[in-house]
């Protein structure tokens, strides 16, 4: 049974049982604390937290996951992978255990003839909670799983928490066994390998508290309502259905395997080695087409950061295998061949992907050689030094700097004798993404931890947003923050974080910053709010300052936005959609949008692209933008289902997350997209947009800086003012500006070079009357002093090679002489063979000089450079470098 037919059928069974079928989330989690998704459950979370009520009481999903803590055992053995998809039925408040338990079993065991998976009851093993007699009860009993197939485990395996305090619960696993050439037998308590884990049921029944580990933490109590959240893992099906030996040999995975083997002439089973690297290069370039699909691009942090490490794994582990040239096309095509059943806006969006994938491979195969000579410096600097490991910060300079993978930086230094400091690597790496997560986090929830939103929400609900149709509402202030504590009131000159029933103040979100306004408490306190954010879904928290008065939770109060600001971003706002638009008109699909900010009056606005956009593409779009705005095309929003949405052509942001209900903005007939930010109600309104130009901030990515309206009108004068005065100063007209300042430079540069000719010549003239000054030293002619100020360091060079060249007789020579070029002091100094043959080398002479300077130089033994920051020195820079040259000669 195919892949894509495990997952028709899942969906198809819990559809028919009354669950609403939702679709996979984006991978790029809309979590401040998850990177990607994870777990299948992660979409659902803010329902089992009760932050938001659930729109329906079942659902079903196959949800794309990515973890990558394990990463470097990806390969090695057949278990680890980082992207799976897990198949999952939730209850919210419905059913329970018995439920839950009776329709896994009914669609594993039901034969495939009639829309079940058509597994053997009798191989199928249970194991349960170590207390959870329900649950053991129910399988036997009810189900009639032999006693002696059930087995009880203990918090470790068989208990659910989300490791902090919340919902929790017993756990129910279903196990396969795959017979006896995996293993002893005795159930999947001996033998996990053998007795392999395909479906998890997790009975959230319990709130736990506070505690460590998976293990030590009290359970408090009962939950007023009982949920089911369980996981299939569709890979480890589709292994067991397609009977094959692991999860890189089922459909989706094995047609990869062969392309590379295709590519590289090395066969499948032909070595370990390289079995290890066919697996990397499967697993790793089938994650990186999914998160490319997802809008993810290459960096060097966050998100990005995954994506490169595993994009560059898979392109590394093709060269061990024998690769010499790209090979990423061909790989992403047969992952796109493979998974668009399933998900068809893989192939939809090739162009884009490859686009990506493309450019990150190009960029790594430059990046792989200068890599490796930096390395090598690094391992001959450690093997100089005595030691016999890497330091961790060589490790990490490799992988942040050159893009090094941290596996690759450990196998080159095994292969010369070291090993490398892991411990340091990863901890400042870890330092890294905690430092990006902490900057996330501190902006959307400032001082207060997610629970203090929460617990505002359980008592208040939800924030009701009429900011598209409003400026000020009459609100209640429904709860008050101070220091990141929830508060009962806060009085004049207090940082605080305000929370009302309903509010006319956007929350920043989809690239639109936060509004700014004013709060008017009825007892006549004012707020001034600086800043709005919602933390938590549905919870609009408005951060100020309390100006003068006391505030209290409970209070009535006005709540007005600054409704000029508000206008100025709506403007910029629309503009981005127009903008993004006409990039896609231009480029194609491909220049899709990577993230936006809107601000008063100037937007920027992210995109794919492998190259600079030319100049002439770039005039085009502002034209076409600007024809729009006098066109007066009406812009309205609707709320349409997804699938409708899609239907009507609605271009989604990569990385968004999406509900059912979908807001649709559509500016005339020229652009339509989902977004829930505030714009401008005509195009004429917006007045001009002008593109400051554009530029590269990543891999892949471009971005366009803009303004609009008054400030792009205002930025077209100060460049008419320029202009104006250009024509004065050149005597021409706007049209003739380009050509005569091209002229006047020309000669400009004419200029230059013939008055460096003319300096070069005088400071040569001095090289004759400089070498017959020379002093005899012990037998060394030494020519040492200073030469007019402003000379430059390569007339200063060419002097003292000169001069050098002109000592007669084969006598030996040290030249050392002296500048001052904008105020700082320059020394070079260049011995020739005879004195170097007499221990006089002049990195050492100028090491001497630039120390007396207070600088710093080097060079070769027979000529070197230094300087320093003290001009007055330089007479003593003189003096000691002939002290040495004493001592040295004698």
């Amino acid at each position: 049974m195919e892949s894509a037919e495990i997952r028709r059928r899942w969906l198809s069974f819990f559809e028919e049982r009354g669950h609403t079928v939702v679709p996979s989330a984006s991978l790029i989690a809309d979590d401040p604390t998850l990177l990607l998704v994870p777990a299948g459950m992660v979409p659902f979370k803010p329902y089992f937290l009760g932050e938001v009520k659930p729109p329906f009481s079942r659902a079903t999903s196959v949800q794309k996951c990515v973890r990558t803590p394990d990463i470097e055992e990806v390969g090695k053995t057949t278990r680890h992978g980082t992207f799976f998809q897990m198949c999952g039925n939730f209850s919210f408040g419905d059913y329970f255990k018995e439920g839950a338990i009776k329709y896994a079993w009914e669609l594993l065991t039901s034969p495939q003839d009639k829309g079940g998976y058509g597994l053997e009851p009798e191989k199928l093993w249970i194991t349960v909670y170590l207390e959870d007699d329900e649950a053991e009860r129910i399988w036997r009993d009810v189900v009639g799983v032999p006693a002696e197939r059930i087995q009880r485990l203990g918090k470790k395996d068989n208990y659910w928490s989300m490791g902090v305090p919340g919902p929790c619960g017993p756990c129910s696993e279903i196990n396969y066994d795959r017979g006896p050439e995996f293993g002893v037998e005795g159930g999947p308590a001996v033998n996990d390998e053998r007795y392999v884990e395909i479906w998890n049921l997790v009975f959230m029944q319990y709130e736990r508290g506070e505690g460590r580990g998976k293990e030590d933490f009290e359970i408090l109590g009962e939950l007023p309502s009982k949920n089911i959240d369980t996981g299939l893992g569709m890979e480890r099906l589709a292994m067991i259905l397609q009977g094959v030996q692991n999860m890189y040999e089922i459909d989706t995975s094995m047609a990869v395997i062969r392309k590379a083997t295709e590519l590289t002439g090395v066969g499948y089973g032909d070595a370990h080695d390289s079995d290890v690297s066919l697996r990397v290069v499967t697993d790793h370039m089938r994650t990186s087409v999914m998160l490319i699909g997802d809008g993810v691009t290459p960096g060097n942090e966050g998100r990005g950061y995954v994506l490169r490490r595993i994009m560059r794994r898979a392109i590394r582990n093709m060269r061990l295998l024998g690769a010499t040239g790209p090979v990423v096309k061909d790989l992403i095509d047969v992952v796109i061949e493979m998974m668009g059943q399933q998900y068809p806006e893989l192939v939809t969006d090739r162009e884009r992907i490859e686009t990506v994938a493309l450019a990150e491979e190009a960029r790594f195969l430059k990046t792989l050689n200068a890599g490796t000579n930096v390395l090598d410096t690094a391992v001959s600097e450690t093997k100089s030094s005595g030691a016999t490991v890497l330091p961790g910060d060589k490790a990490f300079l490799l992988h942040d700097t050159w893009g090094f993978p941290i596996d690759l930086t450990l196998e080159m230094a095994a292969e010369q004798g070291l090993s490398v400091d892991e411990d340091g690597f990863r901890r400042l790496m870890k330092e890294q993404r905690e430092r990006a997560k902490a900057d996330a986090q501190a902006k959307k929830t400032g001082h207060a931890g997610a629970g203090a939103y929460r617990e505002i929400a359980d008592k208040a609900g939800a924030t009701d947003f009429i900011g598209y149709t409003a400026t000020e509402s009459e609100s209640t202030i429904v709860g008050i923050l101070v220091d990141g504590a929830s508060s009962p009131a806060a009085t004049e000159g207090d940082e605080v974080e305000i929370v009302l029933d309903r509010t006319p103040f956007y929350a920043e979100g989809g690239g639109q910053i936060g509004d700014t306004g004013r709060i008017r408490v009825d007892s006549g306190a004012v707020i001034e709010i600086r800043d709005t954010q919602k933390p938590v879904p549905g919870v609009y928290v408005h951060k100020g300052v309390v100006q003068f008065g006391e505030v209290t939770v409970g209070a009535k109060a006005q709540a007005s936005i600054d409704g000029r600001r508000r206008t100025a971003i709506a403007r910029a706002h629309s503009a981005t959609h127009l903008t993004h638009q006409a990039l896609r008109d231009a480029l194609g699909p491909t220049a899709a949008q990577a993230g936006s900010e809107n601000q008063p009056g100037r937007f920027r606005f992210d995109f794919g692209s492998p190259a600079a956009v030319p100049t002439a593409v770039m005039t085009d779009v502002e034209q076409k933008i600007n024809e729009v705005l006098a066109r007066d095309l009406d812009v309205h929003a609707e709320v349409l289902s997804l699938d409708e949405a899609k239907k009507q052509g609605a271009i989604a942001e990569f990385g968004e997350k999406y509900g059912e209900r979908v807001r649709v903005v559509t500016i005339g007939d020229f652009s339509k997209e989902l977004c829930g930010g505030t714009h401008v109600h005509n195009t004429s309104q917006l007045g001009l947009v002008k593109l400051l130009g554009e530029s590269s901030i990543g891999s892949g990515v471009r971005r366009i800086e803009a303004l609009v309206g008054v400030d792009a009108y205002n930025f077209l004068a100060r460049e008419h003012t320029v202009v104006a005065q250009l024509q004065e100063l050149v005597k021409g007209r706007p049209e003739e500006l380009p050509e005569k300042v091209s002229a006047m430079l020309g000669k400009l540069k004419d200029a230059e070079k013939e008055i460096e000719k003319f300096r070069a010549e005088k400071v040569l003239q001095a090289a004759a009357g400089l070498a017959e000054s020379a002093k005899d030293v012990h037998g060394v002619a030494v020519v040492t002093g200073r030469v007019p100020d402003g000379t430059t360091p390569d007339d200063l060079r060419k002097l003292v090679l000169d001069v050098r060249g002109r000592v007669q007789g084969g006598r030996p020579a040290v030249v050392a002489l002296f500048t001052v070029n904008n105020g700082k002091p320059l020394t070079v100094i260049a011995t020739n063979e005879a004195a170097r043959e007499r221990g006089l080398k002049a990195g050492d002479l100028v090491r001497t000089a630039a120390k007396t300077l207070g600088g710093g130089g080097g060079g070769k033994p027979d000529v070197a450079q230094g300087g320093g920051q003290n001009p007055a020195a330089v007479g003593e820079a003189v003096d000691a470098v002939e002290r040495l040259v004493a001592e040295t000669a004698k």
